[in-house]
């Protein structure tokens, strides 16, 4: 059995006891879940569980090579023997310690190690939130116990039952051991190890001993005038499963490339976290930190985006289970295609709890994966079924727009009939294209939908605003067609196949035009869609008539779907910046980029 098979089996118990916190939570009315930051939690777990199906390979390989060529005692009974495992235990936590430890005392590893400690609140389901970046150096610090001639089966089990020891601690429902904190790591010494009160920060490294800790000097015992305060100095303020991954690694790229010193380039990612060189600091301050002003990130959900949110979670999670359990035995590439559905997925979850997209884009945004995915890996029925339905999710969130949206942020009537008409066209390609011999009628279909596109994109804006864009996608358009004439484009197929070229080309010259005439986030979309279609258009088209393309119908489908995305998503927000925008005597004023809509103030 696998060690992805053996953490889905765990997880029901994992739930479990979290439901069992739940309750004694509620019993003695200190609970200390929130719905999003549980489900954020749960689902960086999920990430980092996903992809390690990729960089298991790294850590386990590197560590058998170096157990099979570089070994310094070979002894596999003793290993084996029960004394052997017990010492093993011992040796991994000893060397989880100082990968634990370096962790909070050299930036780069903090990076990986600081989605764990990002949650605010403490419980069980921040045992679960865990890095996916962490085995890309992580295995350094396992390389003794390869040299010790310590058996990857051993090794691989024994940093399992490291893992799974370490869940049970993080709770504020359980006090003081007694005897047991002062040697293993406890609920109360792993609270002091989350927490950012200076008395606290960094200190209780130990995996399942803390042991460690008193022999190097990084023991605190919990005070209880002290109370704990559990996040990271550089707060996160986000759902996004994306960025919690990235936030450090971001901060740690933008402070090296203005380095102007090229040591201190290398020595932001070596230093201890918050170092900073003199003059990075000096042009890009950052407020000191103050733990009286730590606001808790938490943005409203209305009782409807709850129930949304609960039944996304628990479809994401039946996923991600069925994923990891036939994962050892699938081939890469279904793998790969899998992941990338499952991360659209996470990402479209984390973003409508936050507020950013409502639940219609994030079931547009999921539906697209799905049918992306069904269709590379030959799942033909479901296929039929989610290509549909992405469109269908498409109009139904631009009617719900202008059904429900506040009259001075929707889209005017106008624009919402060309933006359905335009989606209807699509839909109706779509269907054609899935049969055999429906070319020409799905090909027409496009072509209207795209005209429908140019139609709505003139709104406000004068024809072909940028001649530069206009002369480019031309450009492009005409160096298409010519390849796929040289390619072998049937003669019959010719004229079609030109007119369609020609309306794309237009099409992305007027969404270009209008994005730099209005500005703004929505209409920057719009253009970056356009772009999109001409590129999923020129791959179909070189698939179909040049030379077929590896995994053709993921680089197609993928690029269609960002396109529609991207436009519907730039329509709806540029309505809403566009409205907001004041109107002067010589007419309206190009609106600056909006933040993504729905972000609520943190509140103490």
């Amino acid at each position: 059995m696998s060690p992805s098979q053996i953490i889905v089996l765990a997880t029901p118990v994992f739930f479990l006891l979290i439901a069992i916190e739940l309750a004694v939570g509620y019993k003695r009315q200190r609970v200390t879940y929130r719905m999003a930051d549980a489900i954020s939690s749960i689902s960086l777990g999920m990430l980092s569980q996903t992809s390690a199906v990729f960089t298991r390979l790294l850590r386990v390989g590197i560590y058998t090579a170096v157990f099979e060529h570089v070994a310094l005692w070979r002894n596999d009974a003793f290993w084996l023997s029960v004394p052997g495992w017990l010492l093993a235990l011992v040796f991994y936590d000893f060397c989880y310690y100082w990968l634990h430890r370096m962790g909070h005392e050299s930036a780069v590893l903090w990076a990986a190690h600081a989605v764990h400690h990002q949650s605010q609140d403490y419980n069980l389901s921040t045992a679960l939130r865990q890095t996916s970046s962490g085995a890309l150096l992580g295995w350094v610090f396992y390389v003794p116990m390869a040299l010790a001639g310590v058996p990857p089966l051993v090794f691989a089990i024994v940093a399992l039952v490291d893992l799974l020891y370490q869940f049970w601690v993080h709770t504020e429902q359980v006090g003081r051991l007694g005897w047991f904190d002062r040697w293993f790591c406890s609920p109360s010494n792993h609270r002091v190890h989350h927490a950012v009160n200076d008395v606290y920060l960094d200190k209780n490294y130990g995996g399942i001993l803390v042991l460690w800790d008193r022999m190097f000097g990084t023991f605190k015992d919990e005070d209880d005038q002290e109370k704990c305060v559990y996040g990271t100095r550089g707060l996160l303020n986000s759902w996004d499963p994306l960025w919690a991954n990235a936030q450090v690694y971001a901060s740690l790229a933008h402070d090296s490339w203005h380095a102007r010193n090229w040591l201190d380039k290398l020595r932001v990612w070596i230093k201890p976290p918050g170092w900073r060189p003199a003059d990075v600091a000096e042009r890009f301050p950052k407020p000191p930190f103050d733990i009286a002003r730590m606001p808790l990130y938490h943005p409203p959900m209305s009782r409807a985006l709850q129930w949304f949110a609960g039944v996304q979670f628990a479809l994401m999670l039946a996923g991600v289970a069925a994923f990891l359990w036939q994962a050892d035995r699938s081939p890469l590439r279904h793998n790969a295609i899998w992941f990338a559905t499952l991360l659209a997925m996470q990402w479209a979850l984390g973003a409508a709890v936050q507020g950013r997209i409502g639940m219609g884009m994030a079931l547009l945004i999921e539906s697209a994966a799905l049918a992306t995915a069904t269709s590379v890996l030959g799942l033909q029925e479901w296929h039929w079924l989610f290509k549909p339905l992405t469109m269908v999710i498409a109009i139904a969130v631009v009617a719900g727009h202008l059904r429900t949206a506040a009259p001075g942020n929707r889209l005017d009537r106008t624009e919402g009939r060309w933006l359905i008409a335009a989606l209807a066209g699509s839909l109706a390609g779509d269907v054609f294209l899935m049969f055999g011999g429906f070319f020409i009628p799905g090909l027409v279909s496009f072509l209207l939908a795209h005209l429908c596109y140019i139609v709505l994109f003139r709104k406000g804006v004068p024809w072909f605003a940028r001649r530069g864009a206009l002369v480019v996608t031309l450009a492009i358009g005409v160096g298409m067609y010519a390849f796929l004439w040289l390619g072998g484009l049937p003669a019959a197929l010719r004229g079609p196949v030109a007119a369609y070229v020609l309306v794309i080309a237009l099409m992305a010259a007027q969404a270009i035009g209008r994005a730099a005439v209005l500005g703004g986030r929505g209409a920057w979309l719009v253009a970056i869609g356009a772009g999109f279609f001409m590129l999923s258009d020129a791959t179909l088209a070189t698939n179909r008539f040049v030379q077929p393309l590896p995994l053709a119908q993921l680089w197609v489908l993928a690029t269609y779907y960002i396109a529609q995305v991207l436009i519907v998503a730039g329509m709806l927000d540029g309505a809403r910046s566009q409205r907001r925008a004041p109107v002067t005597e010589e007419g309206p004023a190009a609106s600056a980029a909006l933040p993504p809509t729905g972000y609520a103030t943190p509140r103490p």
